[in-house]
């Protein structure tokens, strides 16, 4: 649950991605035992790190992992979610939230994952919003 005076940051991304994807790519929060079925899926986890002013404005650390069936899909598909985070989320306005500065550290690689059937990519983002009204 978001802290009074921020925005529930993984709702709102999950959303946000959601739309740019698509319906053929999953876009969740959590994974589970239907994850290689449901390929491609993007995974969007806030961190226990970042902060806030204690008013109105989040910076939160976002772990965004992509899971796919190969490695250069996974690559490609984590590269256009930087792409769509670092130039068109600043700036966004949804119904709950207004997003700031974006950035990545570190950008996209290869993480690993025990299912070997299936590549993960992924980046931390640090994301700052702040709620609508």
């Amino acid at each position: 649950m978001a802290a009074v005076g921020s925005v529930d940051i993984e709702l709102e991304l999950i959303q946000w991605l959601q739309a740019r994807t698509g319906p053929d790519v999953v876009v969740r929060d959590e994974v589970d035992n239907r994850l290689l079925g449901e390929l491609p899926t993007i995974q969007v986890q806030r961190l226990p790190a970042g902060g806030d002013d204690g008013i109105r404005l989040d910076r939160a650390l976002v772990d965004v992992d992509v899971y796919h069936s190969t490695r250069a899909a996974a690559i490609a598909l984590a590269a256009q979610v930087r792409g769509w985070l670092l130039t068109d989320l600043p700036g966004s306005v949804t119904a709950a939230a207004v997003f700031g500065r974006v950035t990545s550290s570190p950008p996209p690689a290869v993480r690993p994952y025990e299912n070997t059937a299936l590549r993960r990519v992924g980046a931390t983002y640090e994301i700052y919003s702040h709620p609508v009204s």
